[in-house]
């Protein structure tokens, strides 16, 4: 069956970024931000941390949106639910100086534009962790926008999280794609490479590697984003 999409992921991928240094720097603002409103740093991060891991095992009954508001109080208190406008203002604001901490490619646009070029569909497949705001300014530290993509997962939108699998056949039903049409594009062998399992393509990006299993490499096309443009090339002929 022919190619025809490719799903990028974003952290690391499209936007080069040590995933620890990002984390250290978004948890930074974001505590103090909150901190005049007298929420316990420590309390709020372990807030997020569950929140986040809520998200990661929703079970479709939800938005993963709504799977976070119903733990994120649990554990920082009710009064966190009426800082919605709070959150929003934070990522539109002090969330945007974290770009300085991300690394730039100017390869990742250019491989989203072949990948049009080619009559391809791209998809943004980030991890749906994040509210659209937060995920749209990555898109843009990245150098692309959000209508560079045909679908861009977010927090609103999505009901699983990588690495399920029912994340990635979520996104093929919504665009009615088998997954024999779909490359993956990703840096996380844990999150992006277990595609595999659906009969996706897959393509690990190897510049801010993560493989915490320390799999072989060996087991995926793998490389930079010039060898990425090289193999999705390959594929169209």
């Amino acid at each position: 069956m022919s190619l025809k999409a490719v799903f990028f992921d974003l952290d690391g991928t499209l936007l080069p970024m040590d995933q620890d240094v990002f984390v250290q720097s978004y948890f930074s603002r974001l505590v103090k931000k909150m901190a005049p409103y007298g929420f316990d740093p420590q309390i709020l991060i372990k807030g997020i941390w569950t929140g986040t891991e809520a998200m990661v095992r929703n079970d479709g009954t939800c938005t993963n949106e709504e799977r976070f508001w119903k733990v994120f109080p649990t554990v920082c208190g009710e009064a966190v639910s009426g800082h919605v406008g709070t959150l929003e203002e934070f990522y539109g604001n002090e969330f945007q100086q974290v770009q300085a901490d991300c690394g730039f490619s100017p390869k990742a646009a250019e491989t989203v534009k072949l990948v049009k070029e080619l009559g391809l569909i791209p998809v943004l497949a980030t991890n749906p962790i994040f509210p659209s705001i937060a995920t749209e300014s990555r898109i843009r530290w990245a150098g692309l926008n959000k209508e560079d993509f045909a679908h861009v997962t977010v927090y609103e939108n999505s009901r699983y999280s990588k690495p399920n699998l029912k994340y990635y056949e979520e996104i093929l039903n919504r665009l009615n794609l088998s997954p024999e049409e779909v490359l993956m594009v990703g840096n996380d062998v844990g999150d992006d490479m277990v595609v595999e399992a659906l009969g996706m393509k897959t393509f690990l990006l190897t510049d801010d590697l993560i493989n915490k299993a320390n799999e072989p490499l060996d087991r995926w096309p793998h490389g930079s984003f010039d060898e990425l443009m090289a193999y999705i090339k390959e594929l169209t002929k």
